[in-house]
């Protein structure tokens, strides 16, 4: 059996699963009495706009901004690309744009939002007192420090003039449908491009907290905003959100159950553990080793031959000179703690295409992905130790590329374990 293309068919499946044109579709609103204004932001937003294009029967007007590399032809709404992770000028005259084209509707006016991940970076509008660069700074300090992604937007709401709610609020009083592709653990509409069209219950307290607890020493400008409340967000419940609601278009959840579909068909038992795994990525991949590991030798609490998916949003607290990538130091945490167990599997990789700032999805792991390192003079845990996944996976050619994918549902985890336990003892022997 060829594990590795069942594994690679199964993330593909996943991927597909949460395509905008597939997804899109069902969820639009009632024509309005007045104007259709289209603005967005995230990896996804402009496939969501050309799918909404393509199946929208009358006029719109609108712009969205996406990642670059990602946008795709729309003939009435203006794609516009920027930097991600990081926000660059062109994600803050995007952000420039998509505020005036909401502001002066009036309450026969529809907004349809575009929401993906990724839009945090994308939708750039610094607070008055804030510069583009105090929040370049403060980004990059929160992606190496391995804060989770609701704290880094906890944080990122309250440094915002169109995040946590602000963006919704400017749009009032039309009505706001913003249709979200989920990218964060539990599908928390706050956590999704930090929340432009939804109340945040978040405080700036909140958000000094965060710093705190994660060591960053921020620019003074950022303290001086949230120390003054002068960053506060819109809050649950304030009447200029009145009219504004979330529609989910697709999760993590489905693109894991297309996966398992994908399993099952192979003649594999499948098991969803999760779709909001947290954590350092080097101890979930530990944990999911020992897990891993019973299922092989005793077949508890599943029985091999099976599939253990998962998906959410890891963390890496980056501390060597390596590239990070959650997804890859999954894998190499995993291969370490399984130690060439045989018959164990394992694919790991970001739904977008990106696993942190590499264009490359993940990697897939085998039984001799660390032997074969070690032939090479590559020792894993040194890789590790460096943040160095994506270096330790390319040498190995086991990398994952697939270019953008013009969706984002997160993380994707699979392991296979191809043998039961009788199977595994006669393989040791």
């Amino acid at each position: 059996m060829d594990a590795q293309g069942l594994l690679r068919r199964m993330f593909d499946a996943a991927v597909a699963a949460a395509q905008p044109a597939l997804r899109l579709p069902a969820h639009l609103p009632e024509r309005p009495a007045g104007r259709t204004i289209v603005i967005g932001a995230g990896k996804a937003s402009a496939a969501m706009a050309r799918a909404l294009e393509a199946c929208w029967l009358g006029p719109l007007t609108g712009a969205v901004v996406t990642r670059f590399g990602y946008g795709v032809a729309c003939e009435k709404i203006e794609i516009i690309e920027a930097a991600h992770p990081l926000p660059d000028a062109a994600g803050f005259a995007a952000a420039q744009k998509i505020a005036g084209l909401v502001t002066g509707l009036s309450a026969d006016d529809l907004v349809i939002a575009l929401i993906s991940g990724g839009g945090s970076a994308l939708l750039a509008a610094p607070l008055p007192g804030l510069t583009l660069e105090d929040k370049r700074v403060l980004g990059a300090a929160l992606l190496a420090s391995g804060a989770t992604i609701s704290e880094i937007n906890c944080v990122r709401r309250h440094l915002s003039a169109l995040k946590g709610g602000r963006l919704g609020a400017l749009c009032a009083p039309a009505r706001v449908v913003a249709l979200m592709i989920s990218d964060v653990p539990g599908d928390d509409a706050n956590d999704i491009a930090s929340g432009p069209t939804v109340g945040d219950p978040t405080t700036c307290a909140d958000a000094l907290a965060v710093l705190a607890r994660c060591g960053i020493a921020a620019p003074p400008a950022v303290l001086d905003v949230l120390r003054s409340g002068a960053g506060e967000s819109i809050k649950p419940g304030d009447p200029r959100l009145a009219r504004s609601e979330v529609r989910f278009i697709a999760t993590p959840q489905m693109a894991l159950e297309a996966a398992a579909k994908v399993a099952r068909e192979a003649g594999f038992a499948a098991h969803i553990l999760s779709d909001c795994i947290e954590g350092e990525a080097r101890e979930v991949g530990r944990v999911f080793a020992g897990l891993a590991r019973h299922v092989a030798r005793k077949g508890q609490p599943f029985s091999a031959p099976c599939v253990l998916l998962s998906g959410g949003e890891t963390t890496v607290t980056v501390r060597g000179n390596g590239r990070g990538g959650r997804n890859v130091e999954f894998l190499l945490a995993l291969g370490l703690a399984l130690d060439g167990l045989p018959g164990v599997y394992a694919l790991a990789g970001d739904t977008d295409g990106v696993d942190g700032a590499e264009e490359i999805a993940g990697a897939v792991l085998t039984p001799k992905s660390l032997s074969r390192a070690r032939a090479m003079g590559i020792s894993p845990r040194a890789s590790l130790e460096a943040n160095d996944g994506h270096g330790f996976f390319q040498a190995l050619g086991d990398s994952v590329v697939t270019g953008p994918t013009l969706t984002n549902v997160n993380d994707f985890r699979a392991i296979l374990v191809e043998l039961s336990p009788r199977a595994m003892i006669g393989a040791r022997d």
